[in-house]
């Protein structure tokens, strides 16, 4: 299952600290968590989504509901909590594994049909949410090169660059 964690970070002065943690801290503890067997970040390049991005494959929604989730993983923001705005959780199915996007590539990402995606050539996967916020209920994401980000029209999708690579156990 693919779980997301999407949020803006309303300070300026912090932001890069938070994501020094983030990235340092938060994602290697979440990733030694059994039944963690991904994690990476993204920041948004364009679109209307939040700027933050992280998405994990675990293995069902039982890993989050865990008491070794709660404290290796979960929560541990309160230094930061003032400061994170438009924060949603989701966990999906539809795909397994998270495929991990390289510096070379980029995810893009819409909560609409998947036309916009057909369109341009490229191949979504669906994802349906089933627990946590469920919304959007329905996600639709593809990789794609930085070549062809650059040479296609992506308006009405969301970008994001990965801010880190894939984490595995």
């Amino acid at each position: 299952m693919i779980y997301t964690v999407e949020c803006n970070y309303a300070d300026p002065l912090s932001e890069a600290q938070w994501n020094d943690f983030y990235s340092l801290v938060k994602l290697p503890a979440l990733i030694s968590v059994s039944g963690f067997r991904s994690s990476q970040r993204f920041k948004a390049l364009s679109g209307t989504g939040p700027a933050y991005l992280a998405v994990h494959s675990v293995d069902t929604l039982a890993v989050l509901q865990s008491d070794e989730y709660r404290h290796k993983g979960g929560g541990n923001f309160s230094r930061w909590q003032a400061h994170i705005t438009n924060w949603q959780r989701n966990l999906y199915a539809g795909q397994d594994r998270a495929k991990a996007v390289t510096a070379d590539e980029r995810l893009v990402v819409s909560d609409h049909a998947p036309h916009r995606f057909i369109e341009l050539g490229l191949t979504p996967v669906a994802l349906h949410a089933t627990a946590l916020d469920k919304h959007p209920a329905q996600r639709w994401w593809a990789k794609i090169s930085c070549i062809q980000a650059k040479a296609l029209s992506l308006q009405g999708l969301n970008v994001y660059q990965p801010l880190t690579e894939q984490l595995q156990p």
